[in-house]
């Protein structure tokens, strides 16, 4: 496990190096303490935590960009190194390929959770710091947030790596990859509101429903968010949805993990037969 180790902290150190982490997490940071301040006015109001409008408000953003900066991280992960040459070399190394695409896989998520973690946490902490009577119940959701958002991410990560394996130049994994993230944030759900009203209830069960969400991660992570804790659902609006959509906050959270599993693992059985 050594070796493994090693391309961890040559990713991290390649990805700290690049400013990856430090672009990533302001941005982040600074859309969600947008999101929070801008969101603060209604609270007052609908007497609603600024943290729980910034779950909501982040939990749709996220979807957007998270995905994208997984796959911005992972589409030419193995075929630009390929490309380059350098995947030749650091294979001529006592290294089994399934270590290499391990080792980079971890270092790019440990980019990602670390970018998403100081981001989302700096804007939290330092919306507790502007409302300084933020009900401590409020961070659980903003908690779950941030690691769903990572799981989310690391979903990706996962397609993302597939997608390098199985294709010979970078431009057709940035056109796949785009093509994907585009699919399951946008389209996927626009052809499933399509599918419901057309529908009207007549074929559509709750079961069938609850399926057709687990199997989009985008879908899962937003669930997973809006629905997980009750002030949230209120607010969000996503009471009703809950309700008809019966999916555990375990079964969510595995569902997340199994896209994380089952495309990293297609990744690696791919680049185990891949001719360099």
């Amino acid at each position: 496990m050594n070796a493994v180790g090693t391309i961890i902290g040559k990713e991290i150190r390649d990805g700290l190096r690049n400013r990856w982490v430090l672009a990533t997490a302001l941005l982040l940071g600074a859309l969600a303490l947008a999101l929070g301040l801008l969101g603060s006015s209604p609270t007052g109001t609908v007497k609603a935590e600024p943290l729980t409008v910034t779950v909501v408000s982040l939990s749709s953003l996220s979807i957007f960009l998270v995905p994208l900066i997984a796959m911005l991280l992972a589409y030419d992960a193995v075929v630009g190194e390929v490309d380059r040459g350098t995947m030749a070399l650091l294979l001529s190394y006592p290294v089994s390929r399934w270590q290499v695409l391990v080792g980079k896989f971890i270092g790019h998520l440990a980019i990602l959770a670390l970018a998403t973690g100081a981001g989302y946490g700096s804007a939290g902490l330092a919306l507790q710091w502007a409302y300084g009577d933020l009900d401590a119940s409020a961070w659980q959701p903003f908690a779950l947030l941030i690691g769903a958002s990572v799981l989310l991410g690391a979903s990706f990560l996962a397609m993302g790596y597939l997608i390098s394996t199985l294709v010979r130049e970078r431009a057709t994994a940035a056109g796949i990859a785009l093509g994907v993230w585009l699919f399951f944030v946008v389209i996927y759900d626009m052809a499933l509101l399509g599918v419901l009203a057309a529908d009207q209830g007549r074929h559509v069960s709750p079961g069938l429903l609850n399926t057709l969400l687990l199997l989009n991660p985008s879908d899962v992570y937003r669930l997973l968010n809006l629905t997980g804790f009750e002030n949230i659902s209120l607010y969000a609006g996503m009471a009703g949805v809950s309700d008809q959509a019966s999916l555990p906050l375990a079964a969510l959270i595995t569902a997340l993990l199994l896209w994380i599993a089952v495309p990293f693992l297609l990744a690696t059985a791919a680049f185990r037969n891949k001719q360099l």
